[in-house]
């Protein structure tokens, strides 16, 4: 296992420059602390450490950094044996000094009992750690405890959709007619196919034959072996119909009584358990509702990105205004924003931002709002939300249209969603 772990070592430093594109996210270099990265699979993690690599390299010798990939099937690795790693690395470069290196370990949470050898090589080896996992148990509280006071964590996601523009080389020009027109097509294609880096340039057929293999893995490794899942029917099922009900409340009730009405036998625990799984591996986020009562929790469910419900379910991408509203709520986690939904007896409100407890805006999404009864509704909701909160002002998101507005003293501005994404809280914070 030694020899093996040498060769992996060696290999990547006699490897080349890593052609990666960078991502909006910038991690710290010379923090000392351990930076953790947390996301779904393939939505870019690993090239974020490749890129933050390049930019060391120009700095340091190579052999100054280790990189691992905890999902190489050559790396047969538990708790007992990690030891084997810095046993491996100092035969190579015995005239080291540990503590001016810098360890990147890319999905570790594979190793039970990471954790402890992570804290061990912080405290006696080195404070330059790097480390990636698909699981939100990353953040558990036992090993918030374990690595207190140790950690900066970040949450990746599939591309925004200014990194989507870079990635396909489309000028962001909002005064360029040309410019326009292709950021305006390319946006029509970020909400239908999502934002997986690896998509981006495939054919469509191609794309769905990658988004579901993507739907596959994450039910087999990360659900069913990981959680020792045993009804994999229902699990599909479940899983399925959660994608179905992006940006609506989700009802366990309900597909509880469909899978019943199915013919497939599973318990409502179950199906809570399933819902945990599948939050806990960011295949879908949720959104709770902001309330003051805090027994009341009432939650929607988001897909992580909008083209594993098209390459998944029959018609999704039919409904443009669901992918719009999914893509608003990834910007808004993506810049770590404090958010919720409203709802009163008699209208919605999507999405209500908060700083520091406090609610400080109101955003609406739509596909359009020229039709009157549409533009009734999403109005309604708006208003009676900025009328809870005290809010002078609102945001509807439309997919082209920009206007500005006022109605019973509060203003609302209209703004296109490509803006929305590319400028909106880049400009505002």
């Amino acid at each position: 296992m030694k020899r093996i772990i040498k060769q992996i070592i060696r290999d990547f430093h006699l490897s080349n420059r890593f052609n990666v594109k960078p991502r909006d996210l910038k991690i710290p270099i010379k923090s000392k602390k351990i930076i953790t990265l947390i996301g779904v699979r393939r939505c870019g993690k690993t090239s974020i450490l490749y890129d933050t690599i390049n930019k060391l390299t120009k700095t340091i010798p190579k052999e100054q950094i280790l990189f691992l990939n905890f999902e190489d099937e050559r790396l047969e690795l538990n708790s007992s044996n990690l030891d084997l790693i810095l046993e491996g690395y100092l035969e190579l470069y015995p005239y080291l000094d540990l503590s001016e290196c810098y360890f990147f370990f890319d999905e570790i949470q594979n190793i039970d009992g990471w954790e402890r050898f992570i804290r061990r090589v912080y405290d006696t080896k080195s404070q330059h750690i790097y480390i990636t996992g698909s699981n939100s148990k990353l953040l558990s509280q036992d090993i918030a405890t374990s690595l207190r006071g140790r950690t900066i964590s970040y949450e990746v996601y599939p591309l925004s959709f200014k990194e989507y523009l870079n990635f396909l080389d489309i000028e962001i020009d909002f005064y360029s007619s040309k410019s326009l027109a292709y950021m305006q097509n390319a946006l029509l294609n970020f909400l239908k196919e999502g934002a997986f880096p690896e998509i981006i340039e495939e054919d469509t057929r191609t794309q769905q034959k990658i988004l579901q293999e993507y739907f596959n893995v994450l039910i087999y490794k990360d659900l069913i072996e990981r959680y020792k899942v045993q009804n994999i029917v229902a699990l599909k099922f479940f899983l399925k119909r959660l994608l179905a009900s992006t940006s609506k409340p989700i009802s366990i009730n309900k597909i509880f009584n469909d899978l019943k009405s199915n013919g497939i036998k599973i318990s409502k625990n179950s199906l809570y358990d399933y819902l945990e799984y599948a939050q806990n591996i960011f295949f879908v986020l949720t959104l709770e509702r902001y309330a003051p009562k805090i027994n009341l929790v009432e939650k929607k469910v988001y897909s992580i990105d909008i083209g594993l419900n098209n390459a998944l379910i029959f018609n999704f991408s039919d409904n443009i205004g669901k992918s719009m509203e999914n893509a608003v709520f990834l910007e808004l986690k993506r810049q770590e924003l404090e958010i919720y939904y409203y709802q009163d007896r008699s209208s919605e409100c999507d999405f209500i931002v908060l700083d520091r407890g406090k609610p400080i805006n109101a955003i609406q999404v739509t596909y359009s709002i020229k039709d009157d009864k549409t533009k009734k509704r999403e109005i309604k909701g708006l208003l009676n939300a900025c009328k809870a909160f005290g809010l002078s002002k609102g945001l509807i998101v439309s997919l082209e249209e920009r206007d500005s507005f006022e109605v019973d003293g509060i203003k609302i501005e209209v703004l296109p969603l490509g803006e929305f994404l590319i400028l909106y809280y880049t400009k505002e914070r």
